[in-house]
């Protein structure tokens, strides 16, 4: 095993660094509650629904400035093999194009359900579509998929940080922290 100590790889942007931990913490909190919604008592299920889909626009901007902020100072280079290479491409890339598909499918479905967001319930967010019960279930099957894909995309990510973290144990974690 080679000795990792003295050689440290680059870092990602701390821009980058801090939309990662924050998009990670804001789909922790709001992927359970998604889930929840169905199993909550009605009196509380539209205060569920609110903060769900607050948080998920919340996602969905904070994405869109990931996006940004990758254009601006690209990921530092992958070290490994091509096809760990392509791999950890293909999911990163995966994991960005559904953390944006998921809040927006969910946002049109809540839309064409005739549900408009008041986002936090401070302010009533614009929609490109009103009510619309023929493409409600499109949309909502689509935020359905979307975040099963996302946790299914969560931990093949988790799998290699744990497999470059205990089993090679390289700096790869170090990069995004």
């Amino acid at each position: 095993m080679a000795d990792n100590s003295t050689y440290q790889l680059p870092k990602y942007s701390g821009v980058s660094r801090a939309l990662h931990w924050i998009v990670a913490l804001l789909v922790f909190m709001t992927w359970p509650m998604g889930l929840m919604i169905g199993f909550v008592k009605d009196e509380v299920k539209l205060d569920f629904y609110l903060v769900h889909e607050s948080l998920g626009f919340l996602v969905l901007w904070i994405m869109l400035l990931r996006v940004g902020a990758r254009l601006y100072a690209p990921a530092p280079p992958i070290q490994g093999s091509f096809g760990e290479r392509v791999a950890a491409h293909t999911v990163h890339g995966l994991i960005y194009m559904f953390l944006i598909i998921m809040p927006v499918s969910g946002f049109l479905a809540t839309n064409a359900h005739g549900f408009p967001l008041q986002w936090f319930g401070l302010f009533p967010v614009w929609s490109p579509i009103e009510k619309s019960p023929q493409i409600a279930p499109l949309l909502s099957t689509m935020h359905e998929w979307s975040a099963w894909i996302v946790l299914v995309l969560f931990a093949l990510h988790l799998l290699a940080v744990i497999f470059h973290h205990v089993i090679r144990r390289d700096t790869t974690l170090y990069r995004i922290l």
